[in-house]
């Protein structure tokens, strides 16, 4: 379909396409992985210092063809594809990072994923996170639930934020904590956005935040992933995010269960003062 509109999409059969698009990519990427070792992948920068490898390369080209095929209406937006403005046009795009925590794959971090969504009308109805190099696949469809591996996840049952497990930039992570007068369990530094934000679906988190200027591409997929969990992924306006802007990029981002992240956007602005305000 060309022109914007509602088109009909089969949210499950659309997941599952995801599902085995990103499996296979993920075996693509794991030829260059090395556990705990550099990459054996080509290493290049873009203007701004942020490296791309040859296995990002790689999967990009597979899963444009893989899921051009696949959604042939659909637009698409990838952080290594030119943008092709044409997308803003389409009633369904697809969102991908063929790599998401390059910095973590090059270096041997195994919480790398692979990050796939399709949106229609702004929102995203399928969405597929998947970090190989951990066998873990993350997994939604619009009004089906979310599954990790297959099996249902919903997010932590927590209430209040004292003693809440959170992943995030430090510098962040000390001011949400200060803002709000509570102590908060800091985890390591997760290199992928994305699968930061899939442990908050799951519940291995409780919270976690992201800075500004992270892209459409790091979080369509999980947001999806996080909202069918029972959860919540949104900037300091709290609004559900929508996609396929000509802009991609975000401001600060938090994600909690739908109980907690009013009290964590609440300590966000405090802790930013009028900024996000």
């Amino acid at each position: 379909m060309g022109e914007k509109g509602e088109p009909h999409v089969d949210a499950a059969g659309a997941r599952d396409q995801l599902i085995g698009a990103a499996r296979e990519a993920g075996e693509i990427a794991l030829g260059f992985f090395r556990a705990g070792e550099r990459t054996s992948a080509r290493v290049d920068y873009k203007a701004g210092g942020s490296p791309v490898t040859q296995a990002d390369l790689a999967v990009d080209a597979f899963l444009r063809a893989r899921l051009g095929a696949a959604f042939a209406d659909a637009g698409w937006l990838s952080e290594e594809t030119e943008d092709d403005r044409q997308r803003l046009s389409r009633a369904s795009v697809l969102i991908v990072d063929p790599i998401d925590g390059t910095r973590g794959f090059l270096s041997g971090d195994p919480r790398w994923a692979i990050s796939v969504a399709l949106v229609v009308a702004g929102r995203p109805v399928a969405g597929v996170v998947h970090a190989p190099a951990l066998a873990e696949t993350y997994a939604a469809a619009q009004g089906c639930g979310s599954s990790l591996n297959g099996a249902v996840i919903e997010v932590s049952r927590r209430e209040t934020l004292a003693g809440a497990r959170i992943a995030g930039p430090k510098a962040m992570v000390d001011s949400i904590a200060r803002a709000a007068g509570v102590s908060l369990i800091a985890q390591p530094r997760v290199p992928s956005l994305a699968y930061r934000m899939a442990l908050v679906a799951s519940g291995a988190l409780d919270l976690a935040v992201g800075s500004e200027k992270s892209q459409d591409w790091d979080i369509a997929a999980v947001d999806l992933i996080l909202d069918e969990a029972g959860g919540q992924l949104v900037e300091a306006a709290g609004a559900p995010l929508r996609y396929n802007n000509a802009d991609t990029r975000r401001g600060v981002l938090f994600a909690a269960s739908t109980r907690m992240i009013g009290p964590l956007i609440a300590a966000g602005r405090l802790a930013a003062g009028s900024k996000l305000a």
